[in-house]
């Protein structure tokens, strides 16, 4: 049975945890989740947004399978899961996670893949993993830390214990957290606004960020300007630049653009 859907509705693509109630993430998601990232890949997607079914987001991996598993069929799955939750990662557009409920384990290192993650009032985060004996097998707890700080993400990793939205906001892991019953309509309505804007502006922003989180402020300095200056070259840049001008030349506001993203 399928625990993921996805669709396209113009410059929106939606990825769904269709599981209800727990959304559980089961061996069939890393193939599922794989096709939904070709799909957007392929489609005029210009952001992506990322929610789930029934009262909580997800209550992690599905770890009944792993009982008594050969370490290396383990090893084999785990890899291929990391591979995709990180294509997912990767994708070129902005990925806003919406969350409600629960978001604990694999259901949380899927989240943080997210650019932006919006959370209801009522929704949980936490690390399960060491209920279990084991870590977060998809690098859940070095996620955290490049958000909230080493200490935090230790504690956390350390405890198990379900984080309310508003402190994960505070330490800079959740961006926004709105009232349960707006929850999904803030957060389609958000990721349609940034998908109606500069969308090949945001792809080198976003990669900025994964350069500056691997080397540091000296690596994104070493890719700004490869990533950058063909920007000015894009449909989107000519007509901004041209009616900025004419604006400051007349002493008139700057107008809104229409942004093509391309």
């Amino acid at each position: 049975m399928p625990v993921l859907s996805h669709s396209t509705d113009g410059a929106l693509a939606t990825i769904v945890l269709d599981n209800p109630p727990q959304n559980r993430l089961a061996r069939e998601f890393t193939d599922e989740l794989s096709e939904a990232v070709d799909a957007v890949t392929r489609s005029e997607a210009r952001a992506v947004l990322l929610r789930a079914e029934g009262p909580d987001f997800s209550y992690g991996g599905d770890f009944l399978p792993w009982v008594g598993a050969d370490r290396h069929i383990l090893r084999a799955d785990f890899d291929r899961a990391m591979a995709v939750v990180n294509q997912f990662e990767q994708l070129p557009v902005p990925v806003l996670a919406a969350v409600q409920g629960l978001c604990f384990g694999g259901g949380f290192e899927l989240a943080l893949r997210a650019d932006i993650i919006i959370a209801s009032e009522s929704a949980r985060f936490g690390h399960p993993e060491q209920s279990l004996g084991i870590v977060t097998l998809l690098g859940g707890i070095y996620r955290v830390a490049e958000r909230a700080g080493r200490a935090r993400a230790f504690e956390w990793a350390l405890t198990s214990e379900q984080v309310p939205a508003t402190v994960m906001a505070e330490a800079g892991v959740v961006n926004r957290v709105v009232p349960d019953e707006v929850l999904q309509t803030e957060a389609e309505g958000f990721a349609r606004r940034i998908a109606a804007g500069p969308t090949q502006a945001h792809s080198v922003h976003k990669a900025l960020l994964r350069a500056w989180a691997t080397g540091g402020i000296p690596a994104a300095d070493q890719h700004m300007f490869d990533l950058a200056v063909p920007l000015f070259e894009t449909e989107d840049v000519k007509e901004g630049l041209v009616s900025a001008a004419a604006a400051l030349r007349e002493g008139r506001p700057r107008p809104a653009l229409a942004f093509k993203g391309r």
